[in-house]
């Protein structure tokens, strides 16, 4: 039996990382489209879409008599050209037509055909998602779940709008378009553009008609349908306007509010005002994706609907809001002319989030939010992959961390090497050079290049043609006869050049040195009057590296009180809190730290304070007391109201209470967690009143206390909330008991918690396999296999079917 475990994981890790050395071209320009007018209808009994197409194209450059259209899972009823029957052949989901004469290059000739959609028999792959890519998604068509709305929604991305309408489906193409929907009059439509009309028809159906006169790419077509409330806001005398459904209607300023700022923001970073007519977004049911930047039409996924609870603590959407906006800038107008050159548009709309967060709320905000992003990508395993990536065994594989995060931070290198004036400037040259068009990796670096003035090829070569990232050792050496310091950089694995800052601190004062670093092994000598009491290397913080130097306790705390940057805080303090039992300094510099401007270094401190040390407590507590009432974070004060909790003191039983009230969700779940460990009962009661809804969104606290109360009737929830105790959080005592949670479901004969673990492993692959996935995934198999080992009752049967089903899902 156990080899079975085996065998999987290492057939699903194989499927994973695959890579063929395949050449991925941008494809060939025969006949480009010009404008896509769609009337179609939708049969809800077969999941099905009724379609017309008038197809407008013309020859690229060489003559042509023929066609080829992708089609996937189509029936063809029939096919026109300029109002004439044309012959044609439909197989392997191209549509090839003859044409009624040899066509030249600027001759125009419109295709006409009558299809019906299939998407339910589509079967490729889908772009950030594991389930087929079917382009079009009907949501409980029969109205048979009560605990889902019926919606339509389309997903283009990469190349699956041709599951649903005829096309050629290619980023390097660009059409205007035209969309007739004919749905329930119940229903509100959403597409691309503007709607120009909408007619009742006398069959209880109507028809809406949206209009754009501008170009972009067929992935970008977005169809909508459904009962949302529309929320109107406005910027510049544009309409932007947010779908949710009904329950989300008072919240939905509150989670896409800050849009308009953002609009304002972006046109004026770009150069470029906002492009199309109107901004619109809409949150549907069971996405496959996170979000996707249709063109004035953005999709979002239903996490996007928050409650007033969990907004007050924070907008966990905003990001995602920031980098859908930008991609109208970086993907909807100047738009990738191939998928290996993805990185166009994902890595600036990534970047945008750094970008908005500095702006709107600071350079800490920013760089947490970029630190984050470069540990996703360093802990994927990715150095084998390459930004620019033409030999990807499938163009779906585009869509990771790489793309994505180490992007990121590229774009962050590149804009430290020339500046912000000249990389700005830059970016509005690319922009304006290919808007409404499409461009690749070098027409940014010739761009950036032609406003500079300086050779970006050693930058480009590395970073974006090249893999890996800058790997370091680093070692001081110190000369108190010539009071002189010597820093060695020492390269390992690959070579990379680099411009280096580097900060040395001594009696109070900060000198900055900017080095070139050049080869593999690099030395620099500086001067100084005393010792220094700390040497901080790459001070400003832009480098997507891994430096490995032995610093001090000493050096740790002198960083933290001194070197102003986020990361010289947050960094200095992981090493710190780690000495407070055996060094009072470093217990008072954890506490120092609850006073940090930033609220996530607060928290920190707060999550990582040791109460059981040596020293005096009764003043840090008084601290810890103050912060649970008085900071003006809500997740700080969550924060130090689990700092109580750990002290089982009744003398809190108030505060606790008091914090049930909370409209934060935060405060709430630290209230109950630690309500729990003075007064059980109490507790349970809380959590009896609470609806499902108000539950799912205080899971971590309810399934931690469900744990601990080993009530079974309890495990078909915190089967669906175990594995993010066990694999997304960095706390080991929450790990542990997440893990211990888990074989107590494997080991019970609970098929509901049993299959809710299973879809619980599914959900994290959808949500997170775009960000390499597959590490997480396999090491959730391993667990299974080291419980299944481990004991002798676990259910085997149940627990193989977890893998059977999860990887299924999987690897499709």
């Amino acid at each position: 039996m156990k080899n079975i475990f085996v065998v999987l994981i290492l057939l699903f890790t194989i499927a994973l990382k695959a890579q063929d050395k395949i050449y991925q071209p941008e494809r060939d320009k025969i006949n480009n489209l010009v404008h896509t007018k769609l009337k179609v209808d939708f049969n809800f009994e077969k999941s099905q879409l009724n379609g017309e197409a008038w197809i407008t194209l013309t020859p690229h450059f060489y003559p042509t008599n023929k066609v080829t259209l992708d089609a996937k899972a189509f029936k063809i009823n029939e096919v026109k050209v300029n109002n004439t029957n044309a012959a044609y052949n439909y197989s392997d989901n191209e549509l090839t037509i003859e044409l009624n004469k040899t066509y030249t290059k600027g001759e125009e000739y419109i295709v006409y055909v009558n299809y019906i959609a299939r998407p339910e028999e589509v079967t490729q792959k889908g772009s950030e998602s594991i389930k087929d890519a079917k382009g079009l998604y009907f949501i409980d068509p029969l109205e048979e779940d009560p605990k889902k709305p019926t919606q339509i929604w389309t997903q283009g991305e990469t190349e699956a709008s041709s599951c649903w309408f005829p096309t050629i489906d290619a980023p390097n193409q660009k059409t205007s378009q035209e969309i007739y929907m004919t749905v329930p009059s119940k229903f509100v439509t959403l597409s691309n553009g503007t709607l120009q009309s909408q007619i009742e028809n006398n069959n209880g159906t109507r028809t809406d008609y949206w209009k754009m006169d501008q170009k972009h790419a067929p992935y970008l077509f977005f169809m909508g349908a459904g009962e949302f409330s529309i929320v109107n806001d406005t910027w510049n005398g544009k309409k932007v306007d947010y779908y949710v459904e009904p329950e989300y209607e008072s919240v939905a300023k509150d989670i896409f509010g800050t849009t308009p700022e953002m609009l304002t923001f972006f046109s004026d970073l770009t150069g470029i005002s906002y492009p199309w007519d109107k901004y619109s977004q809409i949150v549907v049911r069971d996405y496959v994706s996170g979000a996707m930047e249709n063109t004035t039409a953005v999709v979002h996924a239903e996490d996007a609907q928050q409650k007033k609870g969990q907004l007050i603590d924070e907008n966990e959407w905003e990001g995602t809001i920031a980098h859908e906006l930008f991609h109208h800038w970086f993907g909807d107008l100047v738009t990738t002319e191939s998928w290996a050159n993805l990185t166009v548009n994902e890595s600036f709309a990534t970047y945008s989030v750094y970008l908005w967060f500095e702006h709107k709320y600071g350079k800490d905000k920013a760089a947490a939010h970029m630190f984050k992003d470069v540990q996703t990508y360093l802990q994927s395993e990715s150095e084998d992959k390459i930004l620019v990536r033409f030999h990807y065994h499938d163009k779906e594989d585009m869509f990771d961390t790489v793309s994505y995060h180490k992007g990121n931070a590229i774009l962050h290198m590149l804009r430290d090497v020339l500046g912000d004036e000249a990389f700005f400037e830059g970016l509005r040259k690319y922009l304006n050079d290919h808007k409404f068009g499409t461009a690749e990796a070098h027409e940014l670096r010739l761009a950036l290049e032609k406003v500079s003035g300086k050779d970006l090829n050693w930058f480009f070569n590395q970073w974006y043609y090249g893999n890996g990232h800058i790997k370091a050792v680093l070692t001081y050496d110190y000369n108190t006869i010539n009071n002189t310091v010597t820093v060695n950089i020492n390269q390992q694995d690959k070579v990379f050049t680099f411009p280096l800052s580097i900060d040395i601190y001594e009696s109070g004062l900060k000198t900055r040195h900017n080095v070139w670093v050049n080869s593999k092994q690099n030395s620099f000598t500086f001067p100084f009057r005393k010792l220094p009491s700390l040497i901080n290397i790459d001070a400003k913080h832009v480098l997507l590296a891994e430096f490995s130097e032995n610093k001090t306790l000493d050096n740790y705390i002198y960083q933290f009180n001194n070197a102003p940057h986020y990361l010289d805080r947050r960094l200095a303090l992981e090493e710190i809190v780690k000495h407070q039992k055996d060094s009072k300094t470093a217990l008072n510099t954890v506490v120092k730290a609850f006073d940090d401007p930033y609220y996530e270094i607060r928290v920190f401190a707060l999550e990582n304070l040791d109460l059981f040390q040596k020293y005096t407590k009764r003043d840090i507590i008084s601290k810890v007391e103050k912060i649970a009432q008085n900071d003006k974070k809500t997740l700080v004060r969550a924060a130090a109201i689990s700092v109580l909790g750990k002290l089982i003191e009744p003398i809190y039983k108030p505060l606790f209470e008091r914090g049930l009230e909370s409209e934060s969700y935060a405060i709430t779940g630290s209230s109950l967690t630690s309500l729990y460990q003075i007064d059980k009962e109490s507790t349970l009661n809380k959590i009896n009143t609470l609806n499902e809804t108000i539950k799912e969104s205080l899971a971590d606290a309810i399934t931690s206390i469900y744990i601990q109360e080993k009530d079974k009737s309890n495990l078909p929830f915190i089967a669906n909330h175990v594995l993010n105790g066990m694999f997304l959080t960095e706390n080991t005592r929450t790990q542990q008991l997440y893990s211990e949670a888990f074989k107590w479901i494997a080991e019970s004969d609970n098929k509901e918690a049993i299959t809710n673990l299973t879809n619980n492993f599914v959900e994290l692959g959808l949500k997170y396999k775009k960000y390499n996935f597959d590490k997480m995934a396999v090491n959730m198999l391993n667990q299974m296999v080291y419980m299944q080992q481990q004991s002798t009752n676990i259910n085997k049967n149940e627990l193989i079917l977890i893998l059977k089903i999860g990887m299924s899902k999987l690897i499709e």
